[in-house]
């Protein structure tokens, strides 16, 4: 039986590179899922970065990878300060389009400003009309994924997210959120949990991350093999496989907007 294909988007000033490395563990575990890892289209610049992190560590971090293309720091769209719009966002949909039109993917699984992506991009599938450069001969290039996971979400706030998501995506979408999270906290990703109804939620005791302890690992195997019927898959925080397991799991780092 050929594996499970799920398309994989990071985060904001991540890379496909960069977000396979730090779901190292949890890509392992997965046996019979294959995750697949894009770059987002816009490179920021050292500009871009200053905007974003909180201090000249963070920036150094973060400009450090440019040396090797792969570890360039990417995003799907970049905002202004009031969170209104997603500058960029239709050059990351015509990418999508060409990468969907080509190949089938069961699912699709993103962090932070990804998870965004991934949820917007289902809703875009269920209803392509709303977004006409999206089609290819008049057509959807791809049907609609079974299930989304969503790391870290929160819904786009600008007017072509609210086009194309409306009131509600019906496609099953799993919401992992942190309770320590501070750059994306609860009440922020209630923003995505309430257009979601047909959704399950799971959370970690971590912060900005996607959590890749043993409980989470096996959780994800299970989830990303059986969605969207995932009745049967116990939650990790049922699991008494890790109670007493260090903390994992990579933070990237600590930015003013990850939109």
């Amino acid at each position: 039986m050929a594996p499970r294909k799920i398309l994989v988007l990071h985060g904001f000033a991540q890379s496909g590179t960069i977000l396979q490395k730090r779901m190292g563990a949890v890509r392992k575990a997965c046996k019979g899922v294959e995750l697949v890892y894009i770059d987002a289209p816009h490179v920021l610049t050292p500009a871009d970065l200053a905007e974003t992190f909180n201090s000249p560590e963070e920036l150094g971090a973060a400009e450090s990878t440019e040396n090797d293309p792969a570890l360039q720091p990417r995003a799907w769209w970049k905002t202004d300060a009031q969170r209104t719009k997603t500058n960029g966002a239709e050059e990351s949909f015509a990418m999508l389009r060409d990468i969907l039109s080509k190949d089938h993917y069961d699912g699709i699984f993103g962090f932070s400003q990804g998870a965004c992506m991934a949820a917007w991009l289902t809703a875009l599938l269920e209803r392509p009309e709303t977004f006409p450069p999206f089609l290819v001969d008049g057509k959807p290039p791809h049907p609609p994924f079974q299930f989304c996971v969503a790391v870290a979400g929160f819904k786009p706030n600008s007017p072509l997210a609210q086009s194309i998501i409306g009131e509600s995506i019906s496609t099953p979408v799993l919401h992992v959120i942190g309770r320590n999270d501070v750059i994306v906290v609860e009440e922020r990703s209630k923003t995505l949990l309430d257009v979601t109804p047909n959704k399950r939620v799971e959370y970690h005791d971590g912060g900005h991350f996607v959590p890749s302890k043993a409980n989470w690992r096996a959780f994800f195997r299970d989830y990303l093999l059986k969605a969207p019927a995932d009745a049967d898959v116990v939650s990790p925080s049922l699991s008494t496989a890790t109670a007493s397991q260090p903390a994992s799991g990579v933070s990237t780092p600590v930015p003013a907007s990850v939109e």
